[in-house]
């Protein structure tokens, strides 16, 4: 088996074979489509483009998987993008990238079409008239890609009698579509991806066209068991709402099988074979459990159980620190931080089990008996190199801790002794010049972008630090851990990095004394 290193400091078998999973799963969308009689809307859970959730617990996972899927099957399908009116509206932010839901919106689809795959349309669901949803239906438009709009439904899900009429799905606005693979896709959870697929649907029975619906969904892994971390990340990865494993009831009744699956597919499942039974008379017969409905395939890629289960418990408190960040933004409930404090519990694991998280609280203490913090903050931030070094940085009158790590990170990395300087001190003097004097910025510490960008002109200059950039590539991928909140210079340098970084959210500045 292929070896590879990774930020943990060892080497392990890689957990997850992509290509194996790939031919799976392709397997099954196919066996699926044919179960039916001319087209198959499949319901995609998770990201389309850059899965690195899947990538962090399943060690050896391509997170463009999914779009090389796709890219095998673009001939027969389409992919249509749903986004909430009410999550436009309220500015909803995705993780990974730091966007707003209708910013994500763009950015997928300049990704999958930049990767070869048709984008349809964009449907803007549960529309109310909100004026943020009104204006990207708009910019959508006048970058000439179609959208429709759903409003809400009177009475949905619960009355029938009105959801599965001509005052319900029929309301809505059908989108006409040739291909037989209807990929519905969104930035995240409750995007109205089900409701369209069943709106579709209604609209095509009564057209005399023979169509049904799956689920594409990694997580979590049905053939894994409960307890399993890979499925306990997937808890973790969706505290915010409120997802909780379970053993699939109707599965076990019809099968004698046990299969996992979460708590909203086990209480939906007779709603929606009720719907499908009053759209098209038959209600799906063959799915006998949620996890029927389901084409996942991601059990068969893994090849080593204990790489994964490692893998999985770190993200479980990766979590933990993305979400303790959220509630300090006002982006999150308290109520999401102890569930997933309780979703640690759970699986055994505490703050410190992220092997960065004690390094980086060092350094912020040692910046503070040092007294060299900027304006009476001391910041530390901690990473874990390739080989399984860790290596610190805290903050001064000249950097941001950030910054200071990146650096010592670099000279790590290159063999660059300590006494050497990266940064050339005339760039140094014009950018806090620039920052204070005409930009007006109380602060001339320098943060991550601005520091790039001063070493990308050393880099030019002095021989002596050549092949410091290169040694940035290395970091791609490394676990890093900061101990305050970083600002929007460091957040983005971070990310374009690649860093898998948490924070303890301490705050960067003194609202009171």
């Amino acid at each position: 088996m292929q070896k590879a290193t990774t930020c943990n400091g060892r080497k392990r078998v890689l957990g997850f074979d992509t290509q194996k999973y790939l031919d799976v799963q392709t397997d099954a969308i196919l066996e699926r489509v044919g179960r039916f009689g001319k087209k198959l809307y499949l319901e995609f859970g998770g990201k389309l483009c850059y899965d690195y959730h899947a990538a962090r617990v399943l060690p050896g996972y391509d997170p463009e998987a999914k779009v090389k899927m796709f890219q095998r099957l673009k001939k027969d399908m389409v992919i249509v993008y749903c986004v909430g009116a009410k999550d436009i509206e309220k500015g909803k932010i995705r993780f990974d990238f730091g966007l707003t839901y209708d910013q994500q919106t763009l950015k997928d689809i300049r990704d999958i079409r930049d990767r070869g795959l048709t984008v349809h349309s964009v449907i803007i669901t549960r529309f109310d008239g909100e004026g943020r949803a009104v204006k990207f239906k708009r910019r959508l438009e006048n970058l000439g890609i179609k959208v429709y709009v759903h409003r809400e439904i009177k009475g949905y899900p619960d009355d029938l009698d009105v959801v599965v009429s001509d005052k319900g799905y029929g309301s809505q606005p059908y989108v006409k579509i040739d291909k037989p693979i209807v990929v519905v896709t969104g930035p995240g959870g409750g995007s109205g991806k089900m409701s369209f697929c069943l709106t579709q649907i209604y609209h095509e029975h009564k057209l005399g066209v023979s169509s049904g619906f799956a689920k594409f969904e990694t997580f979590p892994i049905w053939n894994l068991p409960l307890e399993h971390p890979v499925n306990i990340a997937y808890e973790a990865a969706t505290a915010d709402l409120g997802d909780v494993n379970m053993i699939d009831p109707f599965h076990l009744k019809a099968y004698g099988k046990k299969a996992v699956n979460y708590n909203r597919d086990i209480e939906n499942l007779s709603l929606l074979k009720n719907i499908l039974k009053r759209i098209a008379g038959n209600g799906n017969d063959f799915y006998e459990s949620p996890t029927d409905m389901g084409v996942n395939m991601a059990g068969s890629g893994i090849v080593d159980d204990s790489a994964v289960r490692d893998a999985a418990l770190q993200e479980i408190v990766r979590r933990y620190f993305r979400y303790k960040k959220e509630v300090f933004t006002g982006a999150e409930s308290q109520e999401t931080l102890e569930r997933i404090r309780a979703i640690m519990s759970k699986a055994g694991v505490k703050e410190e089990d992220r092997r960065v998280v004690r390094p980086a609280r060092k350094a912020a203490r040692d910046a503070e008996k040092s007294g060299k913090g900027n304006r009476g903050i001391f910041c530390g931030a901690a990473m874990e190199l390739p080989d399984g070094r860790i290596v610190t940085g805290k903050n001064s009158p000249l950097l941001h801790a950030e910054s200071a790590l990146v650096m010592n990170a670099i000279k790590a990395l290159s063999g660059i002794p300590d006494d050497i300087h990266l940064l050339p001190p005339p760039v140094i003097r014009c950018i806090r010049r620039l920052k204070t004097e005409i930009l007006g910025e109380s602060s001339e510490s320098l943060n991550l972008a601005e520091t790039l960008v001063a070493l990308s002109i050393g880099v030019s200059e002095n021989p002596k630090v050549k092949g410091t950039l290169e040694a940035l590539e290395k970091m791609r991928g490394c676990e890093m851990h900061t101990t305050h909140m970083p600002t929007e210079g460091d957040e983005s340098g971070l990310r374009k990095l690649g860093l898998n970084v948490t924070t303890d959210a301490t705050p960067s500045v003194k609202y009171a004394d």
